[in-house]
């Protein structure tokens, strides 16, 4: 599993969806196989008056069995039965309604309504199953021209011909029958097409805005294209940890509510003003926050960038202490140097930094001072013709040895 199944999670919403639109496909084949029962009672009527009993039987047979399959589906719910009826009655009593009137013409090509079987079965059913159907459909036209040529027979019955203005009138409703219930078929698919095609927008608005929770803007996009793996060496990147001096013994006589609500009040804080300049959150851990500057775009101011938002949280931290909130110390250390960058996770991915400037980042902010930005010499380097650092001289940094250390004051004033 990559972090593309991410795009892929399964949504209950979509599976909604999904059993709705089933429940209006198996309403509309309802209504759509009444409607047709009720025009074939038509056409078994018509034919009756004008005296053709055999030619008239068919089509009451039909709306007969349809609607006894119709009370069927209703009683018992399998549809998938129902279904197969529909389509095979649609399919079949038409083409026996030619045969029995003589052929095409005699019979105002009444076979035309077979059409709705294959349309049908593309519609409530599948595509591989609606070439089946539309295969029976042309063989049935195909057999029946042979025998109506004279090819095979003879096989059709005797008849008389119809009246010239009856067998027009047939012709006009076979011709516009079939294609009303085909042309409300294809509404009711192009409205569908349309609404599928709504609901992916959304998702995929709703992906993207999960991704971009998670993960920088770029990597977004990466994963949307489809790249599976994502790992990048950045050779110049600065790295931000701040954590609140003494917070351990000051959250223990606070409420867990309290505790939550201002965490989450002071890294909303942080987030936007990293947002403000353009830099990457990485993670946070209790009151620990963690940025990066030139990742995962490269930029080549990046250690002016992330002092600059250093500068905006301690004066955000002066702010709260101004008003009374908490005494609030904050402790920011400082870091420069290559990098590497990756999404790494299997079920809870994240976008992460890694490398020995990461770790030296993280000793400058756990061995520095309370209310105070401590830099490397590396990051100074970078710093030191736009801002004021005053040495804090050499400290013995945890797996490192001693190393000079600066601490960030400000920027400098123009002249």
């Amino acid at each position: 599993m990559t972090t593309t199944a991410l795009l892929a999670a399964p949504d209950p919403t979509r599976a909604t969806d999904i059993a709705q639109r089933l429940r209006l496909q198996q309403d509309l084949l309802v209504t759509t196989s009444t409607i047709i029962a009720l025009l074939g009672l038509l056409w078994g009527l018509v034919y009756l008056y004008i005296g053709s009993v055999t030619a008239g039987s068919i089509p009451i047979i039909y709306a007969a069995i349809s609607f006894v399959s119709i009370g069927y589906y209703s009683l018992t719910g399998r549809y998938h039965l129902f279904r197969f009826t529909q389509l095979l009655l649609i399919l079949i009593f038409p083409g026996m309604l030619t045969w029995v009137l003589g052929g095409f013409i005699n019979s105002s090509g009444v076979i035309l309504w077979s059409i709705n079987s294959p349309v049908g079965a593309l519609l409530y059913d599948s595509r591989r199953k609606a070439v089946i159907w539309f295969a029976m459909f042309v063989s049935l036209i195909v057999l029946t021209a042979i025998v109506d040529a004279g090819l095979i027979g003879p096989i059709f019955p005797p008849h008389h011909t119809l009246p010239p203005g009856i067998l027009t009138t047939f012709f006009a409703m076979n011709l516009i029958g079939p294609s009303v219930v085909v042309f409300l078929l294809l509404i009711y698919f192009t409205q569908q097409r349309d609404h599928t095609h709504e609901l992916l927008v959304t998702e995929q608005g709703k992906s993207s805005s999960l991704l971009l929770n998670i993960f920088p803007q770029p990597i977004v996009r990466r994963l949307m294209d489809g790249q599976q793996y994502v790992a990048d060496c950045i050779s110049d990147a600065s790295i931000l940890f701040a954590d609140i001096a003494g917070f351990t013994p000051l959250s223990a006589k606070m409420e867990v509510e309290m505790v939550v609500e201002f965490l989450n009040d002071l890294h909303t804080a942080f987030d936007e003003i990293m947002e403000r300049h353009g830099l990457e959150k990485i993670r946070t851990i209790g009151d620990g926050y963690m940025a990066a500057s030139g990742v995962p775009t490269a930029r080549p101011d990046h250690a002016r960038a992330i002092a600059d938002a250093a500068l905006d949280m301690m004066d955000y931290a002066d702010s709260l202490q101004v008003s009374g909130d908490f005494p609030l110390l904050l402790r920011i250390g400082i870091n420069s140097g290559q990098v590497m960058a990756g999404v790494i996770g299997r079920k809870k991915f994240s976008y992460d930094i890694w490398g020995d400037p990461v770790n030296v980042a993280s000793r400058m902010e756990s061995q520095g001072l309370a209310g105070c930005i401590q830099v490397s010499a590396r990051t100074y380097e970078l710093l030191k013709d736009d801002f004021v650092l005053e040495p804090r001289g050499r400290i013995d940094i945890k797996g490192k040895g001693e190393m000079d250390t600066w601490i960030l004051v400000g920027r400098k004033r123009p002249d």
